[in-house]
């Protein structure tokens, strides 16, 4: 195994781990059995712990940068992909949905992020931005343009947000406990996005 594929199986590993038993739990010596190499060697890719877990935060947020599209969230450079219609919102939303339930990297991270939230401030500080501000942030955005566009009447475009995307993330964590929910999951947040349209369409 040369070095650079050693480095990304080290990091592979200890996601896997992290994301079950939690950073504080997982030991050196479980990773380097991991990977199948000796905890000697391990050093030689990353002097500590810690390092590891930056890494893969590093990496994950790369992730979330390039393919999440709440990490996007300026509607007004990317007014071409509005969705302007219920049917767009539905396949947007629910394309957004399975990528972060079936990408191994995403999927993980964010069961990790659920542990360690309360044991570790900087994780508990990016578990807040990713599940909450992120996506608040980028369905408010999303309202004041439909609004502005005229699909839906004028309210509280934050609280608006709030009643579209709250439900969706509890639904995501639901799947994340009982992953052969998913069909069902994907129906309600049809039906929910649907019904969400339907109330607030402009008159």
């Amino acid at each position: 195994m040369d070095r650079g594929n050693t480095k990304q199986e080290i990091l592979k590993a200890s996601l896997e781990l992290f994301s079950v038993q939690g950073f504080e739990a997982t030991s050196i010596s479980q990773i380097a059995d991991a990977v199948g190499i000796r905890k000697a060697s391990l050093y030689s890719h990353f002097d500590s712990k810690q390092a590891i877990l930056d890494a893969i935060v590093k990496e994950v947020l790369r992730q979330y940068g390039e393919h999440s599209i709440f990490a996007r969230a300026n509607w007004e450079k990317d007014a071409d992909n509005l969705p302007l219609t219920a049917d767009e919102a539905v396949r947007m939303i629910q394309g957004q949905i399975r990528y972060i339930l079936h990408d191994p990297a995403i999927s993980r991270a964010r069961k990790m992020l659920v542990i360690e939230q309360f044991q570790n401030p900087e994780l508990a500080k990016l578990q807040t931005k990713q599940n909450y501000s992120d996506v608040l942030g980028y369905f408010t955005g999303l309202i004041k343009c439909l609004i502005q566009k005229g699909v839906l009447a004028a309210d509280d475009p934050e609280i608006m947000a709030a009643q579209f995307c709250l439900p969706i993330s509890v639904w995501i964590n639901l799947c994340d406990r009982e992953p052969g929910r998913e069909q069902e999951v994907m129906e309600l947040v049809e039906r929910h996005i649907r019904q969400f349209f339907r109330l607030y369409a402009r008159k």
